[in-house]
């Protein structure tokens, strides 16, 4: 269920099947409860492995698998944070795929934050 004192960051990424990463800052203070994922297209070969940090610290329980078998636009898949998992005002939260899947597909992240 959804507080009052949660907010929600969204970034885009062009491709999960070329390694890199995305980069969004927290405009406010809170630790990180969910990560949220969808794609625009087939991935495939290869599951895309997603991993997230804040200012260079990988976030505990942040990596989502996003899988090949049976990948379809608008597919959700989410990570739920255990530690590392707390921003202040101005870190910066990356977002990085391995680039291991075949295919352009973009993905949108939402990262929901609980101050």
């Amino acid at each position: 269920m959804r507080t009052l004192n949660d907010y929600f960051l969204t970034v885009k990424m062009d491709d999960v099947s070329t390694a890199g990463s995305v980069y969004v800052v927290a405009p406010d203070g809170g630790k990180i409860i969910k990560i949220q994922s969808v794609i625009d297209g087939t991935i495939a070969t290869a599951d895309a492995a997603i991993t997230t940090e804040i200012n260079g610290t990988a976030v505990t329980g942040g990596a989502i698998t996003i899988g090949y078998d049976g990948s379809l636009a608008g597919d959700v898949d989410s990570a739920e944070p255990t530690t590392a998992n707390s921003v202040e005002e101005g870190d910066v939260i990356e977002i990085i795929t391995d680039g291991a899947s075949a295919n352009t597909v973009a993905a949108t992240f939402t990262i929901i934050i609980r101050r």
